[in-house]
């Protein structure tokens, strides 16, 4: 049977406690302006609750969830406002003025929710619905909307759609998990709606330094891109924030699927690693923390699965905190972008198809992680113009969302998350990393892909951990 979401509702929830007075305008960063033309971020969290009966969803979930909702707002006024570029600005804002609110629909779905939150691949189609729209237009768009969703006698999911020029993963994370750090407040009733420190966030933009031209450089960066993809036309309004990305592409062909890798399964393919290292021709320590390893063992079955042309252009890249690499270091509770990207590329398929194709993806890893330092941060120009010398056909593997986010800790007073699912992922291009659910040291990684190509990686994937 095909699932259906009946609407409920959609409602907008205004911070509590706002000041009727009080506007505040965030301008834009060099970080920022690295995302102002990329996909928004969008994931949903699942909680399983079989409690969950219409009547306790409306009457307790529901209302728990905004007014939690509303005070954490409070602390956090620029989601509730708007991306804002006036034609005689260089750059864009975020524009908060009383009476803004974000937008919550509430819903109720006849999905399967153990084939959501199970452990075999799944048509990414399903996740589409659980996700809330994000309007923009040419002179403004929305930062933020959430949606409420029923699986009846199951469980419900809370689905994120965030523009991505506004905030990084991290700091995504921290607004969640002061939404839920309230929201338990009030579930147990305590008449304490404040937060710790670390979840209060710091929106001064002093913090953020960058080399004089950074961001007229990353404009610059940004109207090539958009020229080239308009055939060299140049783009009628630069400063249109109407989408001009790619979103994953909606098609009952994409199928989604979350391999689990425990701490011993990590161990296994590091002592791996390790033995083909050694007794290679050029012995090399690499650094072999959960992210290296997972992220070149992730890649190496891709490219495995997609097989093809063993001379086809591949690029890796992933992101990188830059907080503690600015000077001086960026607080960890900073509201807004901080991230660069490191990628290496070109490289061949063929390079990660033989015999020591793990260990050589290890190598490269590791190698960008050891040259880590702090001008990855100043670097963005060049690697959006990077961006457009991959030719047709390339394979570029990059990952979303980070296994250091927490972001299973994430509970709202039913415990914690039975499956966290990063939706925007592109089919064959990201994956997808999270901690496990069980905090045992393990890594979650998220795949989407063909279903011709899944069936074959999945068993290349579960293959792979029998060596």
């Amino acid at each position: 049977m095909d699932s259906s979401l009946n609407v409920i509702e959609v409602s907008r929830v205004a911070p509590s406690n706002a000041d009727s007075s009080e506007s505040l305008t965030l301008p834009f960063t060099f970080f920022d302006l690295f995302f102002i033309n990329l996909p928004p971020v969008q994931l949903v969290i699942f909680y399983q609750l079989t409690d969950a009966t219409r009547p306790f969803f409306d009457s307790v979930i529901v209302p728990n969830l905004k007014s939690s909702l509303s005070s954490s707002l409070s602390h956090y006024l620029p989601l509730a406002g708007k991306l804002i570029w006036d034609s005689l600005d260089q750059k864009p804002s975020i524009v908060y003025t009383p009476n803004d609110a974000v937008s919550l629909t509430v819903a109720e779905s006849n999905a399967d929710f153990s084939l959501l939150t199970g452990k075999k691949p799944f048509p990414t189609s399903e996740l589409y619905p659980l996700v809330p729209e994000l309007p923009n237009s040419d002179d403004s768009a929305t930062v933020v909307s959430f949606q409420v969703t029923l699986f009846p006698n199951q469980g419900f999911s809370i689905g994120v759609n965030a523009h991505h020029a506004v905030f990084d993963g991290k700091t995504t994370t921290m607004f969640l998990k002061a939404w839920a750090h309230t929201c338990i407040q009030l579930h147990e009733q305590t008449g304490n709606a404040s937060l710790p420190q670390d979840l209060i966030p710091i929106f001064e933009r002093t913090v953020i330094k960058g080399p004089q031209g950074i961001e007229m450089d990353i404009l610059n960066a940004w109207q090539y891109i958009l020229k080239l993809s308009a055939g060299g036309k140049e783009p009628e309004n630069p400063k249109s924030l109407t989408k001009r990305f790619m979103s994953p592409a909606i098609s009952p062909d994409i199928f989604r699927y979350t391999l689990e890798l425990t701490r011993e399964d990590l161990q296994s393919l590091r002592e791996r690693l390790k033995r083909e290292s050694q007794s290679s021709s050029s012995p090399k320590e690499l650094r072999l923390s959960a992210f290296v390893v997972t992220y070149s063992y992730a890649i190496t079955c891709l490219i495995r699965a997609r097989g093809g042309d063993p001379n086809r252009p591949v690029g890796l890249a992933f992101s990188v905190d830059c907080r503690r690499f600015m000077d001086p270091p960026v607080p960890s509770n900073y509201f807004g972008n901080c991230i660069s990207v490191l990628y290496k590329k070109p490289l061949t398929a063929e390079t990660f198809m033989g015999k020591e194709g793990f260990l050589t993806a290890a190598r490269h890893v590791s190698d960008l992680v050891e040259e880590l330092d702090g001008s990855v941060a100043f670097k963005i120009p060049e690697i959006l113009k990077g961006c457009t010398t991959l030719p047709p056909g390339a394979q570029e593997l990059s990952v979303a969302w980070s296994n250091r986010f927490g972001i299973y800790g994430l509970d709202f007073g039913w415990g914690r998350p039975e499956r966290v699912v990063i939706v925007s992922i592109l089919e064959g291009q990201m994956i997808s990393m999270a901690e496990s659910r069980d905090g045992n040291g393990g890594v979650e990684v998220g795949f989407s892909l063909k279903k011709h190509e899944m069936d074959l990686f999945v068993d290349l994937l579960h293959e792979g951990l029998k060596k």
